[in-house]
């Protein structure tokens, strides 16, 4: 975007009205135009006022650029100037959104009376790093809350694995006659999502279609994904199939759904199709058909695809492609193949990378390459919780029990938590979470009960716990009783209770699902004669008459 013609003349002849250009540079997106003229300004010696130095720092805040905020922050500093409350607020918004929560912290603190802004800034900060409990704190002393804020709040809690609070947050704001934005609902609709709860993403997507949200392509494109994540590809293509306009992001996320639910060919279908449409496709759709060829074990057409996007589209794969083309090879079990494809990177591959390739060392028991490739991954992050899980199931199923036992002892001594687990079930429109030993749910008693009748009758088929994925320091017992008590096999049991045999019951859970769980949903599926669809970090789960549609392998 050309820079507005008149500014250079209002630097030598208006500089008192320089507020403006600096205005319409921010309105326009023009952050770096903003931020050059500022330099200008401070060059020629004009002394820039309050509004320009807030325009100033909402561009820093918008660009995310922590060494110019700083800088500006540092020149208001230098030049005596008093620091009135839009001024501070335009400082607590920019370190806020640059992540530097301690420095805005500090000058909130020091804030009497606390804006709507301000607060506001906190909120959103907080709630992009994760620290929910102090956004949220934050965000109930405040007697008055915006759009901004409550989108804030609800999508921090959306984006991290609590999408129940963010549901419930997004009620109550209706209650108190807060009228969404395209921005809340895009939150809303990833809550849903991310439990899986098909009942509560109808009823957003009726809320969307009253209230005229229905012909917004990013609502649109959000809502494929959703149906998608909920195990309905059903209404993902529908909402396809009547969206007159599709973007790249459309036709991307139809073919991420059927990667999901590891259909391969109709992942690649809808790409042919996108292609004769005209529609270009970007980074992110590649790694979705990446991810489709390798879930369906089409390692031809795999190779076909990654070499496409070089040749046709000159598209430079990043840390993710490589990622996807390790998994997909390493899956094949060409574990050589995919080690030699790591080393031969033009860069040095990442975490990512690593850990598609020690996921794949897992599958096929490689306990040698395993080594050397957790050995790699924790050089370069050495708190890599995942690293000691596959590893550990690598030794476990190499029955090097001593092994396991270091690796133990490892995270113990690092001080290496594994991420805290969650599933959600959907009975009757209501969702229910659990976490690993949750007895928080008002049916805990009845839910434990049915468990323990559940493993009763799979021990009778051949089930034993399998306690050598347990990754702290416990008695035997102790091991059995965590890895029974693992978050999936309670949402289980509250199902078998609510449903009758024949039935489907839909789980969704935050991280992958471990060995033994995937075990326990197998044998039930046929025991209790039910189909059981369990969606976790990376596919779908369909588990029938003792069968996963996975092939074990995910």
């Amino acid at each position: 975007m050309h820079r507005l013609g008149f500014v250079d003349k209002l630097i030598t002849e208006l500089p008192h009205m320089l507020s403006k250009p600096t205005g319409s540079y921010c309105q326009s997106g023009c952050y770096n135009e903003a931020l050059q003229l500022f330099d200008e300004m401070k060059s020629s010696g004009i002394v820039p006022d309050r509004v320009i130095l807030a325009t100033i720092l909402s561009a820093c805040a918008r660009t995310r650029n922590l060494p110019s905020g700083r800088s500006v922050h540092s020149y208001i500093v230098a030049s005596n100037l008093s620091i009135d409350a839009h001024l501070q607020s335009a400082l607590i918004s920019m370190y806020s959104n640059c992540g530097s929560l301690d420095t805005a912290q500090r000058l909130y603190d020091d804030m009497s009376p606390k804006n709507l802004v301000a607060s506001t800034a906190m909120v959103f900060g907080y709630a992009k790093l994760g620290k929910i409990a102090v956004a949220r704190s934050i965000f109930d002393q405040m007697t008055d809350k915006d759009l901004v804020c409550w989108s804030a709040m609800i999508s921090g809690y959306a984006e991290s694995d609590q999408p129940n609070e963010a549901l419930k947050l997004f009620n109550e704001m209706q209650l108190l006659g807060v009228k969404p934005d395209e921005i809340t609902m895009l939150s809303v609709i990833s809550a849903c999502a991310n439990m899986g709860a098909i009942d509560q993403a109808k009823w957003v997507h009726i809320f969307l279609d009253k209230n005229g949200f229905h012909q917004i392509l990013s609502i649109r494109n959000a809502l494929i994904d959703m149906y998608s994540k909920c195990g309905s590809l059903a209404d993902a293509l529908t909402i396809f199939d009547e969206t007159a306009f599709k973007d790249v992001i459309t036709w991307t996320s139809m073919i991420t759904g059927f990667a999901m639910h590891g259909n391969g060919r109709s992942a690649l279908a809808v790409f042919d199709h996108m292609i004769l449409e005209g529609v270009k496709p970007n980074g992110v759709t590649f790694i979705s058909l990446l991810y489709a060829c390798s879930h369906a074990g089409l390692v031809n057409e795999g190779r076909r695809i990654f070499e496409t996007m070089i040749r046709d589209y000159r598209l430079e794969p990043k840390q993710e492609h490589y990622g996807c083309m390790v998994d997909l090879l390493g899956r094949a079990r060409l574990l050589q193949e995919a080690l030699e494809f790591v080393e031969s990177m033009p860069y040095a591959p990442n975490v990512v990378v690593w850990g598609s390739l020690l996921g794949a060392c897992r599958i096929h028991g490689d306990v040698k390459l395993g080594e050397l490739v957790a050995r790699r991954l924790l050089e370069l992050d050495p708190n890599h919780d995942g690293a000691y899980v596959l590893l550990s199931n690598i030794y476990a199923k190499a029955s090097r029990w001593e092994d396991v036992r270091e690796v133990r002892n490892l995270m113990k001594n690092k001080g290496v938590i594994k991420e805290a687990g969650f599933s959600w079930i959907e009975l009757n429109g209501y969702v229910h979470e659990f976490m690993m030993g949750d007895k928080s749910h008002p049916r805990s008693s009845e839910i434990y009960g049915k468990l323990n009748e559940v493993v009763t009758e799979l021990e009778l088929v051949g089930y034993a716990p399998d306690t050598a994925t347990v990754l702290v320091d416990l008695q035997e017992e102790e091991k059995r009783e965590a890895i029974l008590l693992h978050s999936e096999k309670l949402a289980l049991s509250l199902g078998l209770i609510d449903s009758k045999k024949g039935s489907l019951i839909h789980i969704a859970k935050n991280l992958r699902v471990c060995d033994d769980c995937h075990t326990f949903m197998k044998l039930a599926s046929k025991v209790f004669e039910r189909e059981i669809v369990l969606r976790d970090r990376t596919r779908f789960h369909q588990y029938k008459d003792g069968v996963c549609s996975c092939g074990d392998f995910w």
